[in-house]
């Protein structure tokens, strides 16, 4: 068989079993595409559909799932099995009423900008390694008794040099990745993420061109902070390709032990610079794939073990920018 013919033929079984391991998550009413949904595996792990709504789901690929979780924002939650699992999956638009924050006209006052700004250190040993499992939430409060629109969300970043030994030097060539996340917005609930602020799917591709920073408009989604405060969360969903397309990327990392193969999670670029900073604690992780899991406060009394807490590097730094209102 000649090579050609040979990679003809492999490309062409390649194709098809991704193509017959293809599935489309959509609206029922609509059969629009639900862009980014979460599939959860049930055992703590799962994947994410990309824009189209589509993701790749085999039982060779995964043999020991024989069920799947699915939510996104709008949507009431789907829970199927996997045994004759059909080519699309609908899920059924959910009427929920946003907080009341959320106002849909905007006002026409004078006002004044201002940005807390992020807290950046390009330091790896203080920087929390993104995996798809965690999504990581920091709280703002509300700074004025005076209206306030959110209109920038700043994420630290921290760039990595290709070179090791020359990893201090600010001109070095930096580690290239183009990595898609996902971003929600929450109102504050006793302390911890409660009601999202809008329904609108949010996210964004980070380069190393960005440099230590991505500055994420959101003034179009007109979020109003609410009287007690918000969350800002961020969620690595995994790389893209050129175009921001995100790619079937391995999310787990199996290992051999002798209770059986224990499924690590894959560690994403770039790493996010963790802070001391902060005097009060104000970083919430929580466990994406798990139903109805809590969010928890990123701190040692709180189960979790990290070497960032170790250094006193409580909080995630990001920054914001918004437009505070005169008072008519």
């Amino acid at each position: 068989m000649s090579s050609k013919l040979f990679t003809t033929l492999f490309f062409t079984i390649f194709v098809w079993y991704f193509v017959a391991a293809q599935i489309t998550v959509s609206d029922s009413i609509t059969k629009y595409p639900v862009s980014y949904a979460t599939i959860s595996f049930g055992n703590g792990n799962g994947i994410f559909a990309d824009d189209e709504g589509k993701f790749f789901f085999t039982k060779k690929l995964y043999p020991d799932i024989d069920s799947l979780f699915i939510s996104a924002l709008g949507f009431k939650n789907l829970n199927i099995s996997t045994k004759n699992l059909p080519s699309e999956l609908l899920m059924q638009p959910q009427a929920s009423a946003l907080d009341e924050v959320v106002i849909g006209t905007k006002l026409d006052r004078k006002f004044k900008e201002e940005t807390l700004k992020p807290y950046l250190d390009d330091d790896y040993y203080k920087c929390w390694l993104p995996t798809i499992e965690s999504e990581i939430a920091v709280y703002f409060p509300k700074t004025t008794t005076q209206d306030q629109k959110l209109t920038e969300v700043i994420f630290p970043i921290a760039l990595e040099s290709k070179d090791w030994n020359k990893r201090k030097r600010s001109n070095s060539d930096k580690r290239k990745f183009s990595t898609l996340f996902k971003v929600k917005l929450y109102a504050n609930n006793q302390g911890k993420p409660g009601k999202v602020l809008t329904y609108e799917t949010i996210v964004f591709r980070a380069t190393e061109k960005d440099g230590d920073a991505y500055t994420l408009n959101v003034e179009d989604y007109d979020i109003y902070i609410p009287n007690d405060g918000f969350f800002v969360s961020l969620q690595v969903m995994g790389y893209t390709d050129k175009a921001g397309k995100l790619l079937p990327n391995k999310k787990y990392k199996e290992i051999k032990t002798k209770e059986g193969i224990v499924k690590i999670p894959t560690n994403f670029r770039p790493l996010l610079p963790f802070t001391d900073e902060i005097e009060t604690k104000n970083t919430y992780i929580k466990r994406v794939f798990i139903n109805g899991n809590n969010w928890v406060r990123f701190e040692k009394d709180n189960g979790f073990t990290s070497s960032l807490l170790d250094k006193g590097l409580f909080n995630y730094g990001i920054g914001v920018s918004f437009k505070t209102y005169k008072d008519e």
